[in-house]
């Protein structure tokens, strides 16, 4: 669940931190408080585009960091395919924008943004105002659905995905094949050449590399023939040399070796440093000689550089590649030969792919249909919570051309009203409705989704009266399984806070900022009166708010 937001430098939030429960977490002010900024700042941690105008001063830096507890094996599990370790079963989310340039971290890593976006989602669902429109968008209803029965379908759609490549790759063969003779002749011809030329080539292992790097050492014999030399000249030459030192050293300490033990431990020194310097003069001279080639061995090597390169640019970037090349080339020209015989291969295991990836579309559509049911009865009970009296709720398959994802096209239906057929939500479902068939949906997946926290942006828009109650009902059934962080302007809803946080807007030093604070149990009372009663906030209000905050408190340990 998420533990901790700290927010610095972001529109009128000049500096925040918020501690968060588990539970039931409600945020509430004033219009203009700057509640959604709390919304917007978890986005922008969670690696959305930062806009320019968000940054309070752009002299300083603006920060966002989440931490995040880890909680359950299925998050912990997810992290480490992610490559992700937490410390002391948390995980830190961060993202700091400089001039403009947003730098996105993971327990101090640098990360990119879609990186720090594929951890979120491990930890947390954002459901704005907005979210509840991908309702009107059909292919969205099959996510849903497969959301719910993870589980049992997510293996199916990995096989699903596979026999779906294997039948479109063998289909591009079969279609390739379809060739007649003038351009069959022309290919073979190409084919013919191409193999010839790596034939003719007869690559050893790793003969580019040894080839390359004994050419580099001829193109540079000279300068290295010449440091040989001078090397040799300062260890051994006549005269004053390394040679000549250690030689006139050991004479001298010779006659006194024996006078005591330091003495005798010098002149070994000095006498196996000698036969070093031999050795070291020996290795010189060899390797000094090895310089030595004809002009004739340096245009055979480089020539033999030549024609490793050329075929590396025509046919891979290594000689593994060329002969991998080679193959293909070779079971293409073979194909060729008997073009009607591989056709005919070609098309048994094209119908044999097809049947075994349209024998896995019906595995995915009897899932998928029997979890429909599940789900949309699930979901219809959750409606006539929510004051849908007397809704019907559905889902509707239609077929079509088999993709990654099966061939279904499944899509909610919905019918609002007694005598009414059922229908597609887009064509009933007016805005506020598909805000509650949207937190049905949701109550509904909290249980099969593995995710921690639940974030609720204002989903009361459009609703009042005895619908707000029940939505706060509902809310607070999701709480009980997910931490839920909710932005809400209804006192219904903000009555069943575990946990309240009021946000405020003041000036300070001529300037407006906001700030964030956790409230007590009186505080949250002089909160809901406010919600209440508006401008003016009398002992009636605050009595009924009281009483309001009371019936939650009973409601919620039911």
């Amino acid at each position: 669940m998420l533990k901790n937001l700290h927010v610095k430098n972001l529109a009128l939030i000049d500096e925040a931190e918020v501690e968060f429960d588990g539970g039931l977490n409600i945020l509430t002010g004033e219009t203009g408080a700057g509640k959604s900024i709390i919304i917007d700042s978890i986005n922008l941690a969670l690696g959305e585009k930062v806009p320019k105008e968000m940054i309070r001063d752009e002299e300083i830096p603006a920060l966002v960091e989440l931490t995040f507890s880890v909680d359950n094996e299925f998050v912990e599990n997810a992290l480490k395919e992610a490559d992700i370790y937490p410390v002391d079963n948390e995980v830190l989310l961060s993202r700091k924008i400089v001039n403009g340039r947003a730098v996105s971290r993971i327990n101090g890593e640098t990360v990119t943004a879609k990186e720090l976006k594929a951890a979120a989602d491990v930890f947390i669902d954002i459901y704005g105002q907005q979210e509840s429109q991908i309702l009107l968008n059909r292919h969205k209803h099959m996510e849903l659905l497969d959301s719910f029965c993870i589980d049992e379908i997510g293996p199916e759609k990995v096989k699903m995905q596979e026999l779906y490549n294997e039948y479109h790759a063998l289909l591009k063969e079969y279609n390739d094949s379809d060739i007649n003779e003038a351009d069959k002749k022309k290919e073979e011809d190409l084919l013919s050449f191409e193999t010839s030329e790596i034939e003719a080539a007869n690559l050893k292992e790793n003969e580019d590399v040894e080839v390359e790097n004994h050419y580099n050492r001829m193109l540079n014999s000279k300068k290295v023939a010449e440091a040989v030399s001078l090397s040799l000249e300062a260890f051994f030459s006549e005269g004053f040399s390394v040679s000549d030192c250690i030689g006139r050293a050991i004479r001298e300490f010779a006659p006194i070796s024996d006078f005591d033990e330091e003495a005798a431990n010098i002149y070994s020194q000095l006498t196996t440093q000698e036969d070093l310097l031999n050795d070291l003069s020996h290795a010189l001279s060899n390797y000094r000689d090895s310089l030595e080639f004809s002009e004739e061995d340096f245009y055979a090597t480089e020539e033999r550089l030549n024609v490793i390169n050329h075929l590396k640019d025509k046919y891979g970037n290594s000689i593994e590649e060329i002969n991998a090349s080679y193959e293909k080339r070779m079971a293409r020209l073979k194909a060729l030969e008997d073009i009607d015989n591989y056709r005919n291969e070609l098309k048994a295991k094209l119908d044999d792919a097809e049947k075994r990836m349209l024998s896995q579309c019906e595995i995915l559509t009897n899932i998928r249909k029997k979890n429909a049911a599940s789900l949309t009865f699930k979901v219809t009970q959750c409606l006539i919570d929510l004051n849908f009296l007397d809704v019907k709720f559905d889902m509707s398959f239609e077929e079509c051309v088999p993709n990654k994802d099966g061939k279904d096209t499944p899509y909610f239906i919905i019918s609002l009203n007694p005598g009414e057929p059922l229908k597609p939500l887009e064509k009933i479902a007016s805005g506020g409705e598909l805000s509650r068939i949207m937190l049905a949906l949701k109550s509904v997946l909290a249980k099969n989704e593995k995710t921690g926290t639940l974030i609720f942006d204002e989903i009361d828009s459009g609703i009042s009266g005895r619908t707000a109650q029940m939505v706060s009902e509902k809310i607070n059934e999701i709480s009980r399984d997910t931490q839920v962080i909710l932005i809400t302007h209804l006192p219904q809803i903000a009555a069943m806070a575990d946990t309240h946080f009021l946000i405020e807007k003041n000036v300070v030093d001529s300037a407006t900022i906001s700030s964030i604070k956790r409230i007590n149990e009186e505080e949250t009372v002089k909160e809901l009166a406010r919600m209440l009663g508006g401008v003016s906030v009398t002992d009636t209000v605050i009595s009924n708010a009281r009483e309001m905050r009371e019936l939650a408190l009973r409601e919620k340990i039911r």
